[in-house]
Parts: structure tokens; C-alpha cells; sequence
């Protein structure tokens, strides 16, 4: 569990495999070491365009290292590689959006994501090309179909204009991804870029592109 925890340092660097073969390196342990099972944990990770949500490839998961940290991240978890394995993406995402994804060794918060994921609300921004009258905004608000299957209305706003663009604002729960292009299509809107801002109650906030945060004890989905 020392060694698990992160706890013994093997010639000055962290070995957190048991069972590591040394001769005369210098074994240290930590002063403060607790023989402890280690936590798991759950993850938030802003991803970039271009990889998967899940076990395609690219895969967003490929990102979840140790250098690709927050360094904004003061939460006060120590990191540890065991903190990276058997990670599971519980948030799906269109391959070419941008934004939040939820990575999760905790069963409570993978059985909130998944099992419950219809009342659980995604916010995205969507910048698109076309009109957005009066009218679209009212037929995007209104209940949609996905896939021929109907969906709960979603609370859809203009965030921004900026020349040709409308940047739009969507709060929808059971987010499926293609949901947001079904809806966009056949009112003449074009989707240009997507990022997700929020999943439930858990902000991307400052998160850098292509890295990562520990949730915090305090936060909850």
C-alpha cells in the first residue's frame, strides 16, 4: 500500500509498482506515508477536436497523463499513475466538438452518468452559419425527434453574433451525439463548432484544451 500510495521513492523518482526488482538504489519512504488503499477517482478533461470520446482513435483518453495536469488544478490530490488506469468515459461527445468529458473510476458517479444520463443536463455552445429567426428559435425549443425517437425539449438561446456566425446556447438533458445537428438541419442551420461548458453541475470553467482536473470532494454531478 506504501508503495501503491506513492509513498517510496526509489533513487529520488516515485515507483508505484510492489514487486520492483532493486540491488543498492536508495530505497526512501515518505515521512508521511499512510498504508492506505488508494481512492479512485474521477477525472474532468477538456477535450480538443479530432479524437474519440471513447476507445476510437484518437482517443481522448490518451491525454489523461500526468503532464497534461491542470497546473491550475489545487485540489490537493497527489497524483499517482494508478489515478489513470481503467478509466471509463461516461460522457459521450461528437468526435469534432470541443469541451467537457467526464472520466471516472467511481461507480456512484458512472452509475449517475450512465444509468441516469436522461436527466442529466449538458450545456454546449454551438456556433452555426444561417438565419436564426424568431421562428427557428421557436422549432428548436420545441420537443425534437432523434432518431425517431422523441427527445425532452431543449432551452435553446442566442449567446452571440458575430458577422455570419450565431453562437447558440443549448441546455438539453440526454445528450446523444448527432442530437444537436439533427436539430440544426432542418432549419437551415450549419454547425461550424460545438464545445461543452457544463455536465449537470460540473463547469469546464478555465480548463486549458487537452488537459485535466481531479473532481474535487466538493463538487457533484
Amino acid at each position: 500500500m506504501y508503495i501503491e500510495g506513492g509513498w517510496v521513492r526509489v533513487n529520488g523518482k516515485v515507483v508505484e509498482t510492489p514487486q520492483t526488482r532493486v540491488l543498492d538504489e536508495t530505497i526512501e519512504l515518505n515521512p508521511h506515508a499512510r498504508a492506505e488503499p488508494v481512492t479512485p477517482v474521477t477525472i474532468l478533461l477538456h477535450k480538443p477536436p479530432g479524437c474519440e470520446w471513447d476507445a476510437g482513435r484518437p482517443a481522448a483518453g490518451d491525454l489523461l497523463t500526468l503532464a497534461n495536469r491542470w497546473s491550475g488544478d489545487k485540489n490537493g490530490v497527489r497524483p499517482l499513475q494508478r489515478h489513470l488506469a481503467r478509466q471509463i468515459s461516461v460522457t459521450p461527445l461528437e468526435r469534432d466538438a470541443t469541451g467537457l468529458l467526464v472520466f471516472t473510476q467511481e461507480w456512484p458517479v458512472q452509475r449517475k452518468l450512465q444509468q441516469d444520463a436522461a436527466l442529466v443536463e449538458h450545456e454546449v455552445i454551438v456556433d452555426v452559419t444561417g438565419e436564426v429567426s424568431p421562428a427557428v428559435l421557436d422549432r428548436l425549443n420545441r420537443t425534437p425527434v432523434i432518431d425517431g425517437r422523441a427527445m425532452l425539449p431543449a432551452k435553446v438561446s442566442i449567446s452571440r453574433q458575430v458577422d455570419a456566425i450565431t453562437g447558440l446556447r443549448f441546455a438539453l438533458k440526454g445528450c446523444h451525439p448527432g442530437q444537436i445537428a439533427q436539430m440544426c438541419a432542418p432549419v437551415g442551420l450549419t454547425i461550424v463548432a460545438m464545445r461543452r461548458i457544463r455536465i449537470g453541475r460540473l463547469a469546464m470553467a478555465g480548463l486549458p484544451v487537452g488537459q485535466w482536473r481531479y473532481l474535487s470532494r466538493f463538487e457533484r454531478v
